[in-house]
């Protein structure tokens, strides 16, 4: 890390933004663990689901808690851009993380308030484009991510940035332990994203059916492709047979849709993971490097083991 994180975190972790899974309470529940915790603002349908939710939230989070982050989607498809980003001026996250467009958009806006602003990126091109437009993060999406993926292996992926950049680096792909979590920064990372992870906690909005899905399917179970959404994204095998599809003939990708309109019932009804799936395990203890996450404890499928 080029310099102090100005937030408070007791691991190097953000519980990365799912769609259609996080929300307040498990955005909440990351934050009082003490790391990072993101929600895509998709998530909240409108402005005034915005208005309830968050401002109900940041009544719960203390500056001694992990930082809440917000995830725009500025892709030219997302009608909602603007009415986000004036929910984001209100509101101000610490940190608001762009995903499948440029970040320009929100520059403006969270610089004002003295806010930060990572940029998703897959590949070293998006990575230099960001970089170029002034962002403080980078989070690099790598191969083994679940959802949006990318295709580098994280190892190379944050060697490659390092060279042009010297912000903060956070890296996804697969990572679902306290050893990745080691190796990602030990590699040059400053921080990792963990969503598998938290698929299947108590605190996580996704059906009960997709919960078990998690915990019951390792790495094989996917599959990656844009055949859904338009854009390469890793999804549960399992989740497509049951919804009429068959993994081994998926076809071509279909027209690209980030409205939250149709997109919403694809991911509703089609189901998304990451490679680290296969940590996942039903009642465990709490791994000895996440003491503390109050998910970990409920009676039901959780993402705890170690």
């Amino acid at each position: 890390m080029s310099s102090a994180f100005p937030q408070s975190m007791r691991l190097p972790v953000i519980a990365a933004p799912m769609f259609l899974v996080s929300g307040p309470e498990l955005v909440i529940a990351a934050c009082k663990a003490g790391i990072g915790g993101a929600f895509p603002t998709p998530n909240c349908r409108t402005p005034r689901i915005w208005t309830a939710g968050w401002t109900r939230s940041q009544a719960r989070l203390s500056p001694a808690d992990g930082p809440w982050i917000a995830n725009l989607i500025t892709h030219s498809t997302n009608p909602r851009l603007a009415d986000d980003l004036a929910m984001v001026a209100r509101y101000k996250p610490p940190i608001v993380i762009t995903a499948l467009g440029s970040p320009k958009p929100v520059m403006e806006t969270v610089k004002g308030y003295g806010g930060m602003v990572f940029a998703d990126v897959v590949n070293m091109k998006l990575a230099r484009k960001a970089a170029e437009a002034g962002v403080d993060g980078l989070a690099c999406i790598s191969a083994g991510a679940g959802g949006h993926t990318g295709h580098l292996s994280p190892f190379a992926f944050v060697s490659a940035v390092r060279e042009f950049f010297d912000g903060y680096l956070t890296i996804g792909g697969g990572i679902a332990d306290g050893a990745g979590v080691a190796g990602a920064i030990a590699a040059g990372a400053d921080m990792v994203y963990m969503g598998t992870r938290f698929l299947a906690t108590r605190e996580s909005l996704a059906q009960d059916a997709y919960k078990q899905m998690v915990v019951d399917c390792d790495a094989d179970d996917l599959i990656v492709s844009p055949a859904v959404t338009g854009t390469d994204a890793s999804w549960l095998k399992p989740s497509l047979k049951a919804a009429g599809l068959d993994p081994d003939a998926m076809g071509g990708a279909i027209q690209r849709d980030y409205s939250g309109g149709q997109s919403t019932k694809r991911w509703k009804d089609i189901w998304a993971a990451g490679q680290g799936v296969g940590r996942i395990e039903l009642w465990s203890p709490p791994p000895r490097w996440w003491r503390g996450w109050s998910a970990n404890t409920a009676r039901r499928p959780t993402a705890s083991s170690d």
